[in-house]
């Protein structure tokens, strides 16, 4: 009893040291408030914490809950803190099973951090947040669960306060216990910092590799197994994390055959009438060390050396090129293409193989400021040419998970400047209207809506900078339905 009535009181003395005048009193005022005997119960327990019924005024304390609960619905904070911090340290176990105080607490701290300008004092809040995370794990366990959530409330909330090495390593424990099983809320910021500290250079290949493989084999099988509600969480997951993944397909061996296949296959099956989709999938099982005299692939490869094959061209560095190409050596490639390209006077030539480096980048290297770069080189060189904008338009469609969190005013921005280069396409090669249409027409109900931009003081038809690594001044625009 001792110990518990000093853990208490430590825990309440930090809370009078972090918040406001009205709220210390209050805080104070339950300091005055006696510990009351408890009635060690025989028996099993589904909890080690203090609950109602070891507790002679565990009726009374029950009713706590319920007035702390009521003030938190009408946001009287400061009655909701009073009541909670009384009734949660008398008996955070509470009936056994209930877990939701923790929550309801953390929300009450994070309504005091929100308004705290001093950086020291919210970081008190954010001990009182530790506090309430360590006391849910103190007395129902689950601690990767928690450690998500800790995390996933940090990364949102919390991260002017909170470094990023902290977060993600809160991330990368719970990932590391759970496994595939990870809950579905870790997935995309958890991507998200993985991708951005691999391409910071603050994490290695082994590192990413390590986490990427994870979160692959998480969201397969969290999306097979899914329950009701959270089938749509898994849904809007699979819109965001694996296209950020997808870039680590430029490193050789960083993911394994069967994830080319699992990907690639489905692409093969509805793309059998396009020869580019076709060698598109024989290059990535390739490049996937697949063994394609497996029976599996059988199709794949009849249909690359038989409807699409396309000869040779004489020896040489083209020959070369298309080598590096087939057998996945992408590095080697665009080198023996430049070469090629630097030697030949032959400027539809030269277009079309820069065009073919710039489509490497953007598909296979997974680099998109160098492929935007030689898709204007393309483009210069053959005036009234729509299909390097239209490569362009898509690889700004394609930024919303690098430039932002996937969704939202940051990832949906993006727009903008891709439906900029689909109209300009179109406008300049009557040819490639067709698609350029197509793609507006997909993206127009991504861009951001009215009230995004409303919020933000701005006006549709202005002018507007996009950043990130397009970094081009557009045209604001809202979403249509």
């Amino acid at each position: 009893m001792n110990k518990l009535f000093l853990i208490l009181f430590s825990f309440i003395f930090m809370l009078i040291y972090s918040c406001s005048p009205k709220v210390q009193e209050q805080v104070e005022d339950n300091n005055k408030v006696k510990a009351d005997t408890q009635i060690v119960k025989k028996g099993p327990r589904p909890t080690p914490c203090t609950m109602f019924s070891d507790l002679v005024d565990g009726e009374d304390i029950k009713g706590e809950f319920v007035v702390y609960r009521n003030f938190l619905k009408t946001k009287e904070w400061d009655e909701a803190y009073e009541y909670w911090t009384h009734a949660v340290h008398k008996a955070p176990g509470s009936n056994g099973r209930v877990k939701y105080h923790f929550d309801d607490g953390i929300k009450i701290f994070k309504h005091y951090y929100d308004l705290e300008k001093d950086s020291l004092k919210r970081l008190r809040w954010i001990d009182s947040i530790n506090w309430v995370y360590n006391k849910r794990l103190e007395c129902f366990g689950d601690e990767a669960y928690l450690l998500g959530r800790k995390a996933f409330d940090f990364y949102y909330y919390f991260n002017k306060d909170i470094s990023n090495d902290t977060i993600f390593n809160l991330f990368a424990r719970a990932v590391d216990i759970k496994k595939e099983k990870a809950d579905y809320f870790v997935i995309n910021p958890f991507t998200k910092m993985l991708y951005d500290r691999f391409r910071k250079g603050k994490i290695d290949t082994l590192q990413a590799k390590h986490y990427a493989n994870l979160i692959v084999d998480a969201i397969e099988y969290g999306s097979a197994n899914c329950k009701v509600t959270e089938c749509q969480a898994w849904n809007l997951i699979k819109d965001y994390a694996p296209k950020l993944l997808d870039n680590f397909e430029a490193i050789e061996d960083f993911y394994p055959c069967d994830y080319y296949k699992n990907k690639y296959l489905k692409i093969f099956e509805e793309n059998k009438d396009s020869c580019d989709f076709i060698n598109l999938v024989f290059r990535k099982l390739k490049w996937g060390k697949c063994d394609l005299n497996a029976s599996e692939y059988a199709e794949v490869v009849n249909l690359h050396n038989t409807k699409c094959y396309v000869a040779p061209p004489a020896p040489g560095p083209l020959r070369q090129a298309y080598n590096y190409y087939n057998e996945g050596k992408y590095k080697d490639a665009v080198k023996s293409f430049e070469e090629f390209i630097n030697k030949t006077d032959d400027i539809e030539k030269k277009a079309k193989y820069l065009f073919l480096i710039a489509k490497i980048y953007y598909r296979d290297l997974k680099n998109f400021p160098l492929a935007r770069k030689y898709a204007l080189k393309a483009a210069n060189l053959k005036p009234n040419w729509g299909e390097p904008y239209l490569l362009i338009g898509k690889l700004y469609a394609s930024s919303g998970p690098i430039c932002g969190p996937g969704r939202g005013w940051d990832s949906q921005i993006v727009t903008w400047p891709a439906i900029d280069k689909f109209q300009y396409a179109k406008k300049i090669d009557p040819s490639v209207a067709r698609e350029a249409n197509k793609m507006i027409k997909a993206y127009q109900k991504f861009m951001p809506s009215m009230e995004d931009i409303f919020q933000r003081t701005l006006k549709v038809g202005d002018k507007f900078k996009v950043g990130c690594w397009i970094n081009e001044t557009t045209k604001i625009r809202a979403a249509k339905k």
